[in-house]
């Protein structure tokens, strides 16, 4: 249903369309992740064009990381005073800018500098495209939203390999980083042209106080601050980012199995990335998001175990797999649901702004902390420690889940709901 943007007390002729809103940033979450999946592949042909080693290359693969996800937090203050689709349409324009300028570079540090500024770029995608959809989309449709948000990105996740490999085969890898750059231009400005937003999120921020009020507030809210440990401690073993690193490793390393074998493994993981989000969101608004978190939670506990359990036995190992396939990847959107059903319209973008950069920054020490098992313990045995750790870690995290209340949903004022836009 369309509905009237509201700027103060005026009717606009803009109308918001939720749904419109939903399909471009999930297009721009596709092509974001797109470029994340791609560039790993980039870097194989650069590091013998340019002559670096690989340590180089994970240097600056770890900075790009840690810079775009620390910079999610700076997202809390800009939203006060920008509206979040000029941020979304202009991160997406650097973010394929920087993809395509890598094409032009010469030698190994213009193409690090283009690299990082396109990973800036698609910062904005998480804290300000969910909060977002938050103020546009009601509690019974905002699990469906953010979860159709995240399958999107995943889309492009699993989407991609075989296509950029076979034009970086046969165009080069200049070539494909321009034509990978091009899409996320014309959807930032197809962002920028169609979303309208009410900005009520913004006139809220803005009537309760400044920025060091509302991280105050932030911090004296319990509920939010047993959400951020549940988020922290679920990256453990979070499907994309954590778990999809170490598995292949496993496979391969320790069961011994050939690559076909392993690739094929990893296509069935990764696949269930897309469809589960959107079962659970489509769940989680029916029946509750908190009890379907700690479900989820549970289940990919249990799904580890009998992965790691299954040994040397293909068929059990198979079954770990699909499991892990189907439980894996749903909490993390659950969570951002339930944060934007817990965090009011003024806290909207401070809360998202902290949930990204606690959850990416977070999510890198954690593959650090596995590697030092690694290398300590050795392959063989420090695999399947890190892999039982991230069962641990998938437990502590729904343990942290019981202490949120809800009440507070079942209070609050649909009207209230209603005043950023909501359908």
């Amino acid at each position: 249903m369309d509905i009237p943007a509201r700027v103060g007390s005026t009717v606009a002729v803009d109308v918001i369309r939720p749904m419109r809103t939903l399909w471009l940033l999930s297009a721009a979450h596709a092509v974001n992740h797109a470029h994340g999946v791609l560039l790993p592949l980039v870097y194989l042909v650069v590091i013998d064009e340019f002559g670096v080693g690989v340590e180089t290359v994970a240097f600056l693969s770890a900075f790009g990381s840690l810079s775009s996800g620390m910079v999610q937090l700076s997202y809390s203050a800009i939203t006060r005073h920008v509206s979040r689709r000029v941020l979304l349409a202009l991160g997406g324009v650097v973010l394929g800018a920087g993809m395509a300028l890598q094409a032009v570079a010469g030698g190994f540090l213009g193409f690090a500098i283009a690299n990082v500024v396109s990973r800036l770029g698609g910062s904005p995608q998480h804290p300000v495209g969910n909060a977002l959809l938050a103020e546009q989309f009601p509690p019974e449709r905002r699990g469906f939203a953010i979860s159709a948000h995240i399958a999107g990105g995943n889309l492009g996740t699993v989407a991609v390999p075989l296509v950029a490999t076979w034009l970086i085969a046969g165009l080069g890898w200049r070539w494909t980083v321009v034509l990978f750059g091009v899409p996320a231009i014309l959807i930032a400005l197809a962002l920028f042209a169609l979303v309208r937003e009410s900005g009520a999120d913004r006139e809220a921020a803005r009537a309760e106080g400044n920025l060091r009020s509302a991280f105050r507030t932030l911090l004296r809210d319990r509920d939010l601050l047993w959400l951020y440990l549940s988020s922290v401690l679920g990256g453990g073993g979070r499907g994309l980012g954590v778990l999809n690193l170490f598995v292949p490793l496993y496979l391969s390393r320790v069961i011994g199995l050939d690559t076909a074998t392993v690739g094929l493994m990893f296509a069935v993981l990764v696949i269930g990335s897309v469809p589960g989000p959107l079962l659970a969101g489509w769940l989680s608004d029916r029946y509750g998001r908190k009890r379907l978190i700690v479900l989820t939670y549970s289940a990919a506990a249990i799904s580890l175990a009998i992965f790691v359990l299954a040994g040397s036995n293909v068929p059990a190992i198979w079954l770990g797999v699909v499991l892990l396939s189907a439980f894996s990847f749903v909490e993390s959107p659950q969570l951002q649901a339930l944060l934007a059903d817990l965090a009011p319209a003024h806290l909207r973008d401070v809360s998202f702004a902290t949930y990204f950069t606690l959850a990416f920054g977070v999510g890198s020490l954690w593959v650090a902390l596995y590697g030092a098992v690694i290398g300590w313990a050795g392959e063989a045995a420090g695999l399947p420690i890190v892999l039982w750790l991230m069962a641990a870690a998938f437990i502590a995290a729904a343990l942290a889940v019981f202490p949120i209340s809800t009440e507070r949903l079942r209070t609050r004022s649909p009207a209230t709901e209603r005043a950023g836009g909501s359908v």
